[in-house]
């Protein structure tokens, strides 16, 4: 069956220090948008602000690809999450980048959308920075992410890609604040985890497994 799928991307393209570029992280959103066009499945590209995507320099090799042209050309012209009708979707996903972290994190759209998604047990998928997305999201006050099994790029891999002094903040430590249970493999290991209607991935490597891990939830 069809599935509608609601992707949410950064539109945050330097850290805090204004030197050092960031943005989204190309393969973790070109990998699962592939696989979801395969599956035939019907996706709406989103961001805050709309518009062009920025691109983390250094995720750009992928793009000379021809089998990435679809996803490159999705992000020439994103639609305001703001103008979307989040009811019609049965998935939210949130590819990552350290560009999350700055706007997707701290919005309030994106927590009311996401305990949305979570109070009516459809499905809520991040990868690496993507787990910022959930950390605005309440059910009866309480984090939806509280007693859940969930995964990001982790603090040990922020200090092997020499950006832990870069981040706002630790996304390992925030989902732990909010009382999840994290997972974690060694640094850039392959590791999704499935914890009801939550997936969430460790690092750009878990890309493909993500995106098949969310395509074996819908054909169960």
């Amino acid at each position: 069956m069809t599935k509608n799928i609601l992707m949410v991307v950064t539109n945050v393209d330097h850290f805090h220090d204004g030197k050092h570029k960031t943005g989204l992280w190309f393969e973790e959103f070109a990998v699962p948008f592939n696989t979801f066009l395969e599956n035939g499945y019907h996706i709406k590209v989103t961001s805050l602000k709309g518009g062009k995507i920025p691109l983390d320099p250094a995720s750009e090799n992928l793009i000379k690809d021809i089998k990435w042209h679809d996803a490159k050309n999705a992000l020439e012209d994103t639609i305001r999450l703001d103008q979307v009708d989040y009811t019609l979707y049965d998935a939210i996903v949130f590819p990552g980048g350290h560009g999350p972290m700055y706007d997707i994190a701290n919005s309030e759209l994106v927590g009311e959308i996401v305990s949305y998604f979570d109070q009516n047990t459809k499905l809520i998928a991040a990868v690496c920075h993507g787990p910022a997305g959930l950390l605005m999201a309440k059910t009866d006050g309480n984090y939806i992410i509280a007693g859940k099994r969930v995964t990001c790029f982790t603090n040990e891999e922020e200090q092997c890609y020499k950006k832990d002094k870069l981040i706002p903040f630790s996304l390992e430590d925030a989902l732990k604040e909010r009382n999840a249970f994290f997972i974690e493999q060694p640094a850039g290991e392959i590791n999704v985890i499935v914890d009801g209607n939550i997936i969430t991935g460790q690092n750009f490597q878990s890309s493909q497994n993500f995106a098949d891990t969310i395509i074996k939830y819908f054909e169960n």
